[in-house]
């Protein structure tokens, strides 16, 4: 857990430009209370709910990952899409980076059943199988495969739906909101300036659009909970 007291650790968290939100225009009027200022017009979220929100946040994840639970990780923003697979793959959990499927929670079944076709087309693909079509076929099954890749390879690990759901900024993933809320799945999220944080059952209040800002938090996430799972 982090101290709030600890200012090497603050200093640290204000250098990757963690607490720096949206321009006024844009703040949400539920999350000023969250605010600490503002520099050169850019909102700034108080790090005593930064420190607060990630250690809450961290617990309850914590307690999912112990009881071998799943959570779908979400990012598919450019600055998201590579550290949500590294962390969602280290820790055996499923995720999306690519783009989020409508009906990946409520309509699960569908989706389950486009992941197992997906996967049985890349077995026959591997076992040689597909090469009994002819040349144009096997084109065909092979750039099927690539489309299925982009949408479902992060699903693989989804054989029911999760535990709950951690997402990187919750205005761009508002269908993925809508849905995790929808069908009761806790909603841990990223959330910054410009977002509504009664939406989410465990909102962290930080920089959600910059690379530096989601690394670092992404990177503490990832090696604590490795430690539950001896990885």
């Amino acid at each position: 857990m982090i101290d709030v007291n600890d200012k090497n650790k603050i200093i640290e968290m204000a250098q990757k430009g963690i607490f720096y939100g949206h321009k006024k225009t844009k703040t949400h009027p539920k999350i000023k209370k969250y605010l600490g200022g503002r520099r050169n017009e850019i909102e700034l979220i108080e790090p005593e709910f930064t420190v607060s929100s990630l250690n809450d946040a961290l617990s309850f994840l914590s307690g999912i990952v112990e009881k071998k639970g799943i959570v779908l990780w979400v990012g598919t923003q450019p600055a998201a899409k590579d550290v949500i697979k590294t962390i969602a793959t280290e820790l055996g959990h499923p995720y999306v980076n690519f783009r989020w499927l409508g009906g990946t929670l409520t309509n699960f079944p569908v989706i389950r059943k486009r992941v197992e076709y997906y996967e049985d087309l890349q077995n026959k693909q591997k076992s040689g199988e597909l090469a009994k079509y002819t040349k144009k076929e096997q084109l065909k099954f092979t750039k099927e495969i690539s489309k299925l890749s982009r949408n479902f390879e992060g699903l693989r690990a989804l054989n029911r739906l999760p535990d709950a759901v951690f997402l990187i900024d919750g205005l761009i993933h508002h269908t993925a909101v809508r849905e995790a809320n929808r069908m009761r799945i806790p909603l841990v999220a990223i959330i910054d300036s410009d977002d509504n944080p009664e939406l989410f059952q465990y909102p962290i209040f930080a920089n959600d659009h910059a690379k530096t800002s989601i690394s670092w938090i992404m990177n503490y996430f990832v090696e604590e909970l490795k430690k539950l799972i001896k990885v």
